[in-house]
């Protein structure tokens, strides 16, 4: 019997166009694209198109578009750029308790060095009001960083509103859009954020490629040390493979009418868990969050055992964000929405689905997991 994966939210497959696109190009474009001859100047053109292809993807301008080696590098290049540039304004930040650890790691070392960060705590539902979050800002606050959509949950958070309430402050906005990418639609300039990270292998693209959205080039401070590339923001010779898979897979996603097919599978898969008559409760607000995501408590199942059993069963699922998921820690997303109820943490596990899979796949998916819990636990 196949296998199922219900692990997109960690990464997706790569789209078989997408790794034609990254064969060719190891073929096509071999020179460095800083280099002056025919060879160089051409895996240049190319690099400006995919350049091009991205920023259009999310109503910018291309030379807003920085190429990363993925979302953790392009929310650390956001962070630590940021704060460096904007050190004399203040040593105040904002960020919430919800962040992927890229953010928040990111916050823990910045402040080591004698920042002072406010982590704002979500509801139940896992939502950070705007109300909050702004309530935090302060005179010397130079930074604000928050996801567009949790990665572990799906929940939706309200950055425009954020955006309008710093319109007539200092601040930096931040938005980690590596789970929301091609999901939400997305313009920058309706957001109304400074910076926004994004990371291919969320859309069937390849893993280690990435981009970061910066609105203005004085906004971050360069990370990396080298040559002149990326203008000044970003040295090292781009991965031309890895982007001309970026490149294809953001034509992909941006032409397919992803949002109804998921909503359709995270519907089936919910339904077929209610008939087979098994109980659980979803962890956030199922109205507010990505059809690709389904974050789900089962009361007094483990969540580790429950990972094993699925896994032998050849059902992929994990208990959190891929970064911690080996470790079998506590999501540290759903400690901050459960505080008084410390076991939810451990008792959940996250089922994400990804836009080519069918429903058949989901149906067997639940039956497996029901039945797993009706006999094992």
């Amino acid at each position: 019997m196949m296998p199922i994966y219900l692990d997109h939210a960690s990464t997706t497959p790569v789209h078989p166009e997408v790794a034609t696109a990254m064969q060719e190009a190891m073929l096509n474009f071999t020179a460095n694209p800083s280099s002056t001859h025919s060879f160089g100047r051409a895996a240049k053109q190319k690099l400006e198109s995919v350049r091009r292809a991205c920023a259009a993807s999310i109503g910018a301008n291309h030379k807003q578009i920085v190429f990363t080696s993925g979302g953790t590098e392009a929310d650390n290049l956001a962070i630590f750029g940021a704060a460096a540039a904007q050190e004399k304004k203040g040593r105040h930040l904002i960020t919430t308790a919800i962040e992927h650890h890229a953010v928040l790691r990111s916050f823990a070392a910045l402040e080591a060095e004698g920042w002072e960060v406010t982590y704002i705590r979500p509801d139940s539902n896992g939502f950070v009001s705007a109300h909050q979050v702004l309530a935090a800002v302060r005179p010397d606050t130079v930074l604000v960083s928050m996801m567009l959509a949790n990665n572990e949950t799906g929940m939706m958070q309200p950055i425009p509103d954020i955006a309008q309430g710093l319109l007539n402050h200092e601040a930096l906005l931040h938005t980690d859009a590596v789970q929301a990418y091609t999901l939400l639609p997305i313009d920058v300039e309706a957001l109304g954020v400074d910076l926004m990270s994004v990371s291919a292998h969320k859309i069937n693209g390849p893993g280690g490629v990435g981009f970061l959205y910066v609105k203005e080039p004085m906004n971050i401070q360069p990370r990396m040390f080298g040559g002149y590339q990326e203008r000044k923001h970003r040295a090292g010779t781009e991965n031309m493979p890895g982007l001309c898979g970026l490149q294809k897979a953001v034509e992909l996603a941006t032409k397919e009418d992803k949002l109804s097919k998921l909503a359709v599978l995270k519907e089936g898969f919910l339904e077929a868990l209610k008939a087979e008559g098994i109980h659980f409760e979803i962890n956030g607000d199922l109205a507010n969050s990505l059809p690709s995501i389904s974050n789900l408590y089962f009361p007094g199942v483990r969540s580790d055992q429950l990972l094993m059993n699925l896994d032998l069963e050849g059902v992929a699922a994990s208990s959190g964000s891929a970064c911690t998921a080996g470790t079998f820690e506590p999501s540290h997303v759903l400690m901050a929405m459960y505080p008084e109820n410390p076991e939810r943490a451990s008792q959940s596990i996250r089922f994400s689905f990804g836009h080519m899979m069918m429903q058949e796949e989901i149906q067997r998916a639940a039956q497996i997991t029901a039945r797993i819990i009706r006999t094992r636990f």
